[in-house]
């Protein structure tokens, strides 16, 4: 069965090129001669693996006779601890048809609908796109089939508002839950972004022709466009250039998680920017394969850097805390910066400081948990599957 791995490189250019971008001579120099921390990786990738490890040993005592985690409604969850457990680095777990594994893979495999969703009761794209990532990596190839049904039954949930096959409306081009709300958004469209990018060969017959519908990619990067803070990019009156939410992205056009203001230069009411979203923002660019150099890519990292922290989800607090975590080690990994340059001119050691976080924040049983429960971030399964992933993320970027 051939699928990309979770860890697959960007494919564009030279890895470091937009860090340079925003980088002093002087620490430009010292990147390019310093592009690894080789000297420091080995004993912070023992100290990832033992968190690795307890996690998914948790995880491991966490999984219902069902072969499930925390519920039955919505298998992503599952799929999210199968993840965690297949990116272990110890291979522990990497049998596919083993005892934990197997019964989780035939809880997925019982959600398989024959319109090609991956779903049970509702939140049809999230769980469609998650659980279809879950089965790329199991290794068997009798999920070739449902992954390719899940690919064509994301991209028909693409958004066509208005006149059909014309961009005349900014929710054009992204994606929805898909069984409510009459509106496409950044979370559900940079799900269905990542699951695309992730399983694109099986989409692809031998010979690299794809197989069956694709996706509008220049009509999601323009939905993309839409949520974010960049006049330049785009037209709606929410837009701020506001030096605080320049850059950063909101959850749909017209709405940000992270509420409004008004704008003190136009007098207009304002969106503004946050921290999660931002990051998946960043991410999606790349999962549509936008070029790194390009002014929205690159005005959403300096909104990033500008709002570097790990105290809080930026403009958020406490809510979806470790989504936060778990977008941007996806988007710093998958960009390839090992360090991180701050608008203050600092350079940062990010992996570090993020598993020095991370294991602060372990409860003593192995799990992780949000005492904000904000997106399900109460639920020690999801919040574990979020951290063990984010861990395996920069475990990967050591090597």
């Amino acid at each position: 069965m051939m699928v990309l791995s979770p860890f697959k490189a960007w494919p564009v250019g030279v890895c470091l090129t937009v860090l340079f971008l925003y980088l002093p001579s002087a620490e430009l120099a010292w990147a390019q001669s310093n592009a690894s921390i080789a000297s420091g990786d080995e004993t912070l990738g023992s100290r990832v693996e033992k968190l690795i490890a307890s996690g998914n040993r948790w995880l491991v005592g966490a999984q219902q006779p069902g072969g499930w985690w925390s519920t039955q409604d919505h298998p992503a969850v599952t799929a999210f601890a199968l993840m965690a457990l297949k990116g272990d680095p110890s291979k522990t777990y990497d049998d596919s048809q083993g005892p934990v594994m197997g019964q989780g893979y035939a809880f997925l495999d019982r959600h398989i609908q024959p319109d090609g969703g991956i779903y049970h009761i509702g939140l049809v794209t999230y769980n469609t796109a998650i659980c279809m990532m879950a089965l790329s990596v199991s290794g068997q190839d009798h999920h070739e089939d449902p992954i390719r049904k899940a690919r064509q039954y994301l991209i028909g949930l693409q958004s066509d508002f208005g006149q059909s096959g014309v961009l005349d409306h900014p929710m054009d081009g992204g994606i929805g839950y898909g069984s409510s709300y009459d509106h496409s958004d950044m979370g559900n469209t940079l799900q269905a972004l990542e699951a695309l990018y992730h399983t694109q060969q099986v989409g692809e017959s031998a010979d690299g022709i794809s197989q069956g519908r694709s996706l509008d990619y220049a009509a999601a990067i323009r939905f993309l466009q839409h949520c974010q803070n960049l006049s330049t990019h785009n037209p709606q009156d929410w837009v701020s250039d506001d030096l605080a939410q320049k850059g950063g992205f909101v959850y749909y056009p017209g709405s940000s998680k992270a509420g409004e203001f008004r704008d003190p230069k136009t007098g207009r009411v304002a969106l503004r920017s946050y921290g999660s979203i931002s990051y998946g923002g960043m991410l999606a660019y790349a999962y549509a394969e936008l070029d790194k150099a390009a002014p929205q890519v690159q005005a959403v990292l300096q909104w990033l850097q500008a709002n570097y922290t790990l105290e809080e989800n930026p403009a958020m607090g406490l809510q979806g805390l470790f989504y936060y975590y778990h977008t941007m080690a996806k988007a710093l990994t998958l960009y390839e910066m090992d360090r991180l340059a701050l608008a203050d001119g600092r350079m940062i050691d990010w992996r570090s400081e993020l598993v020095d976080k991370l294991s602060d924040l372990q409860l003593e049983d192995g799990s992780w948990l949000n005492d904000n429960g904000r997106w399900w971030e109460r639920d020690p399964a999801l919040v574990t599957s979020y951290v063990v992933l984010t861990l395996e993320r920069i475990h990967h970027s050591l090597k």
